[in-house]
């Protein structure tokens, strides 16, 4: 589905994503993982289209994506969750849906069946029914990240990116998040998904990819990646920390 070839980004003097070759297949789902400044959400910002990789390729169903803008790769089934969930504060939840499946989608859609559709992606993910007329700045964060999450997949992607989708939740919702992640991946959309909660990225992962300064360290299995001591080194420490 999604191949990365010497992907780069140079950011002034800063190589903060160095050569990187990755792959993700169709109902997939690969973690990605390393330490703060690693690289990852640049890695995620250059595969959907915010940054333009200063080398490399990105590859998406066979055709060169490389350079594109962000709207013309969501047209093509990239779509991509922030860390910071907050947006359109002064839309509804169920607006800011409808914003995903209005331009976000390759199809053109009436307003009455984008708001259909905002409708059942909010209850997917399991939005309270009695907020969807609530006014975004006016959620909660768990609220936000559902909302956020609901957009993007409004957009109907094939290749869903999430940049830290469970920080500032609870261990409850973190494991309502996992199953959640489960249940979009079991719908035919693969994943990459950063996270520091080790818990989480081994609960969903089939592979994980180890970032570090910018550059691949380490890639497989979970219980291969960490138990390699590199990552132990670089990254996890304790490996029963977590």
């Amino acid at each position: 589905m999604l191949t990365t070839k010497d992907l780069t980004k140079q950011i002034g003097g800063l190589c903060a994503v160095n050569g990187v070759d990755l792959f993700l297949g169709d109902n997939e789902i690969v973690g990605l993982v390393g330490p703060n400044g690693a690289g990852k959400t640049t890695l995620l910002n250059m595969i959907s289209g915010i940054s333009v990789p200063t080398r490399g390729k990105i590859t998406f169903f066979g055709e060169d994506i490389t350079g594109l803008k962000a709207h013309q790769i969501c047209k093509k089934g990239i779509a991509k969750t922030f860390q910071i969930a907050e947006s359109f504060p002064g839309l509804t939840a169920q607006e800011c849906t409808m914003i995903g499946a209005l331009f976000g989608n390759p199809q053109k859609i009436s307003m009455g069946e984008a708001r259909s559709e905002a409708a059942r992606i909010l209850d997917f993910v399991s939005f309270p029914q009695d907020k969807q007329d609530t006014i975004i700045k006016n959620l909660n964060v768990v609220e936000l990240k559902k909302v956020q999450l609901a957009r993007a997949l409004a957009s109907k992607p094939k290749l869903l990116l999430l940049d830290e989708l469970t920080t500032g939740l609870n261990p409850k919702e973190s494991n309502e998040a996992v199953e959640l992640i489960k249940k979009i991946r079991d719908n035919g959309v693969s994943i990459m998904i950063i996270e520091h909660v080790m818990s989480v990225i081994m609960g969903v992962s089939n592979r994980i990819v180890v970032l570090d300064h910018g550059e691949k360290i380490a890639e497989g299995h979970p219980y291969e990646v960490v138990n390699n001591q590199k990552v132990i080194d670089t990254y996890l420490g304790d490996i029963y920390a977590f």
